[in-house]
């Protein structure tokens, strides 16, 4: 079986391009139209994460992937994105969608929130001239509004269940995270928000409300870092909008991205008009005939966006997401460990995302359940070498499972 799911939630409000930003990752058609609500039900997609095939790194030809795809020395491994209901002011007090967008909210393991840094939309999502509104506004109101949630979905439970629980228990802890569990979290996250909120030498049942509320918010950062995607970077006036970003949230929280720049990139590609892979610094025309739309849309999109920030930052975005908020890392398990192959002879058929600090014997369980129940040992396939259960997986590596029990 393949390791746990992980999931990119798309969030943000009306106009500022979230819709497209989730075509032009997934390719999938979705409603795209300037008015509140449009995205109701949440739409849900495969993204492909490009990262660097290990096939080079070991000198051979090519690899035959099960699942995405391989072109050109880089391995594009699939992933699960959330198009959720547009997020509107007061949406934690349940107005517009807002019980609706919560509830999706959920299911994300990390959170891409959408805003315009051209400033051509105001709080409630409403059009008007770029540079009119600032994002860092939007950034931190949304941000808001999730944690608010957040925080009130952690103290209806406290005060209804963990609070009298934890009065007789034993593991204060566990009873913590058993009762949040509905929120997709994981033990290491509560953990981290009792450290991070300063309470780890406090007594649980003697937390107050205020400090409950600050568990909550370290909980929802812990479980579901936010990313902004500053979206529609190709406007001028975006510029300054995203430097202020920056400093507001720092370069590590904040990808400049043209969505719509993307989506023409990869429907041109599609259509046979360019060369492009989703991350290129640049694409290359081989079309025989093109249309002098075509060819101007195309020349305003390389020199607004690939030449100002050398890419259109989708797929930095999804690199950011998945490897820096969700410290995630890439093993490829086999079958043949000199061959780099499973049992049918296709080399590198599987690239797991799997958390760092993932051990061997995790990894056997992730592969199929007997071979983790019955685990010998594994081999590192690059050095030829035998591991423990307990080895913790790096990057890159390629692992063969021995077990008692073959699947």
């Amino acid at each position: 079986m393949p390791p746990p799911e992980k999931i990119i939630g798309v969030v943000g409000k009306t106009n500022v391009g979230k819709s497209t930003l989730f075509a032009a990752l997934t390719m999938i058609p979705v409603k795209i139209a300037d008015h509140p609500f449009t995205t109701i039900e949440p739409n849900v997609g495969v993204a492909y994460l490009r990262k660097k095939c290990v096939h080079v790194e070991l000198g051979l030809s090519g690899c035959n992937p099960r699942s995405g795809f391989c072109t050109r020395g880089d391995r594009f491994i699939p992933v699960k994105v959330i198009d959720v209901a547009g997020l509107i002011p007061g949406a934690s007090q349940g107005r517009g969608l807002g019980n609706k967008f919560m509830d999706d909210l959920r299911q994300a393991d990390v959170l891409i929130h959408v805003v315009d840094a051209s400033g051509s939309t105001d709080l409630e999502g409403n059009k008007g001239k770029p540079g009119t509104y600032n994002p860092v506004e939007e950034a931190e109101l949304i941000r808001r509004e999730i944690d608010e949630w957040f925080k009130s979905v952690v103290q209806r439970v406290w005060s209804s269940k963990i609070s009298r629980a934890i009065a007789t228990s034993q593991n204060p802890l566990e009873v913590i995270y058993q009762n949040l569990t509905g929120l997709s979290i994981k033990k290491r996250n509560v953990i981290e928000a009792i450290k991070a909120a300063g309470l780890e030498n406090k007594d649980p049942r003697l937390w107050s409300q205020s400090d409950v509320d600050e568990f909550a918010v370290k909980l929802r950062e812990a479980s579901k870092p936010i990313l902004i995607a500053a979206n529609k970077a190709d406007y001028p006036e975006s510029r300054d909008y995203i430097k202020e970003l920056i400093e507001r949230f720092g370069v590590e929280n904040v990808v400049p991205v043209s969505a719509l720049a993307e989506l023409i990139l990869r429907k041109a590609s599609q259509s046979g008009v360019i060369d492009y892979l989703p991350g290129d610094k640049e694409f290359r025309l081989i079309a025989r005939s093109i249309t002098s739309e075509q060819l101007k849309a195309l020349e305003l999109i390389d020199k607004n966006v690939l030449r100002v920030y050398g890419s259109t930052g989708v797929q930095e975005l999804l690199r950011k997401a998945v490897f820096e908020k969700l410290h995630m890392i890439t093993v490829y398990p086999v079958e043949d460990e000199n061959k780099y192959t499973d049992h049918y002879g296709n080399i590198l058929p599987d690239a797991y995302i799997v958390e760092k600090g993932t051990t061997a014997r995790e990894l056997a369980y992730m592969v199929h359940t007997d071979l983790g129940k019955s685990f010998l040992y594994a081999i590192d396939a690059k050095l030829k070498r035998r591991v423990g259960e307990s080895h913790i997986l790096e990057d890159n590596d390629v692992v063969k499972i021995v077990a008692a029990k073959s699947k």
